[in-house]
């Protein structure tokens, strides 16, 4: 019988092709499953609550994986750590039941865009920001952003409505926009799930709606109208992050 462990893990998305095992490509996933295998001697598979795109960052990716033989759940994550680059953490790792499943357990997610609004962004936070020097008009952005909170369908903000198998209907249930002095600009968006870069077009909307480029009462009549245009942009991944998955 074997023993079910969840992981929380933390990443720096900029050197990675994106979560997902990928042939020839250095991905997150396959950099812990190379860990797990040093540590075991076997090849394990690990299964996340969502895939992350190239580029994309974690503070909370959740994942788990199974064991043929318990181990020290807080020894065996340092030696997981010990094995991975710095740039990947694995952050907690705990028992867990047996039939727990990261993917379809999850509750809500919650992914944060950040955007330095400002003449330079500071050099440290250079790969984790989106530059817009253009003022933005956060009220605006605020006024568009409650008109996406809801069960909608979602067409509009996703790259490829087509991939979709389970459909374009989600519920986001909060977004929020806000601003600190030094000129960050967080993006807050919770929902049940997402889209193929729903959450980058989210962002990139209400940053169009924020220059005045787009009006905040546009949102309903793409929600509406349920197809892709090139009005609603697909921001960088360099400004996202998987903030937290609950359970």
């Amino acid at each position: 019988m074997t023993t079910r462990y969840k992981l929380t893990i933390a990443y720096d998305g900029t050197n990675y092709a994106g979560w997902q095992v990928q042939p020839g490509k250095m991905t997150v996933q396959g950099e812990i499953e190379k860990a797990i295998e040093k540590m075991t001697g076997r090849h394990i598979r690990i299964h996340h609550s969502g895939r992350t795109d190239a580029g994309v960052h974690a503070k909370g990716q959740a994942a788990h994986f199974d064991l043929k033989e318990p181990v020290d759940a807080g020894r065996f994550m340092n030696g997981l750590n010990a094995h991975l680059e710095f740039d990947v953490r694995v952050m907690k790792m705990e028992k867990v039941r047996p039939d727990f499943n990261a993917r379809y357990d999850a509750v809500s997610k919650e992914y944060r865009y950040f955007v330095w609004n400002g003449h330079a962004v500071p050099p440290e936070l250079r790969l984790y920001r989106l530059h817009e020097r253009r003022r933005l008009n956060i009220r605006a952005m605020r006024q568009a952003a409650e008109q996406l909170v809801g069960k909608h369908d979602f067409a509009a903000f996703t790259s490829n409505p087509r991939r979709e198998i389970e459909g374009t209907v989600k519920t986001v249930t909060k977004i929020t926009v806000s601003r600190t002095r030094e000129g960050d600009v967080t993006i807050r968006v919770v929902g049940e799930g997402f889209l193929y870069k729903m959450v980058r077009s989210i962002a990139g909307f209400l940053l169009r709606v924020g220059i005045g480029e787009l009006q905040p009462e546009e949102a309903g009549k793409f929600l509406k109208a349920g197809v892709r245009t090139n009005l609603v942009p697909t921001v960088r991944p360099l400004g996202l992050f998987l903030w937290r998955v609950d359970y």
